[in-house]
């Protein structure tokens, strides 16, 4: 335990020293707060409701903070520790590279619920965001909604045959993800067209989930989400550690 407190340790240090991921964890989505507060301050999402605008984009943010997280610095930090050939180095001494791993997956799962929580704080302080849903019902769909990026950025990680190609994976899936799935802009604000594209996509499904759960919905409400989120979860996790099977470690 001694000695993977230490790895863990340096992993922390890694990521807050990584601009990109500390950036887009924890600062950018303060940023998105502040810009879309200004824009549509307490505008309700449809004429005589009581939810407004930015109470259903917080926890969009934050699903963006969980791809963030799980489809761009998880797998690209997998990915070039293994280009480089940390892995080997670490399978030579007494830790592994198993413990390496580990440690970088948690410290992701950490600094995504700390980005999170960052962003709820600043919600609550400066707009007075309503959250309706019960404490239980948002754990379950935050942890869905993290393990199907986690478990999509692994597979990308499994697919890609370097970094470059990973990079490509990664950065392709998560904007086109990001923008249309209603994690950056009200999927209200759509035309029909840009919502029937969004079905396709993983994020949005996350997406409809937190924020249903964040206005006081029941998970019963969102069984077709959960159920998604949670077969996309397995299916990319299977086939991830198919791929990577074949893989050369070395």
């Amino acid at each position: 335990m001694k000695k993977f407190l230490v790895i863990y340790k340096m992993q922390f240090r890694l990521f807050t020293r990584d601009f990109f991921s500390f950036f887009f964890t924890l600062v950018f989505p303060i940023f998105m707060l502040f810009l879309l507060g200004e824009i549509f301050g307490n505008t309700p999402i449809y004429e005589k409701s009581d939810t407004r605008i930015i109470d259903v984009s917080i926890p969009a943010y934050a699903v963006m903070i969980m791809g963030v997280t799980g489809l761009m610095s998880l797998p690209l930090t997998l990915s070039g520790y293994k280009e480089k050939k940390i892995y080997k180095r670490f399978d030579a001494t007494p830790v592994g590279k198993k413990s390496i791993i580990l440690a970088q997956v948690l410290v992701h799962f950490i600094m995504t619920l700390i980005g999170i929580s960052i962003l709820f704080i600043a919600g609550k302080l400066f707009y007075h965001i309503q959250i309706k849903g019960a404490f239980l019902s948002i754990c379950t769909g935050m942890l869905f909604s993290i393990a199907v990026m986690f478990s999509m950025g692994f597979l990308f990680t499994a697919i890609g045959q370097d970094l470059k190609s990973t990079t490509l994976l990664c950065y392709l899936f998560y904007f086109i993800m990001l923008f249309l799935s209603g994690a950056t802009m009200p999927d209200v604000l759509f035309p029909d067209m840009i919502k029937q594209f969004s079905r396709l996509l993983p994020m949005t499904y996350a997406v409809d989930l937190m924020q249903g759960i964040f206005i006081g919905d029941h998970l019963s409400l969102h069984s077709t989400e959960l159920l998604i989120l949670g077969l996309l979860t397995i299916i990319c996790t299977i086939i991830g550690a198919v791929l990577y099977r074949k893989k050369d470690w070395t």
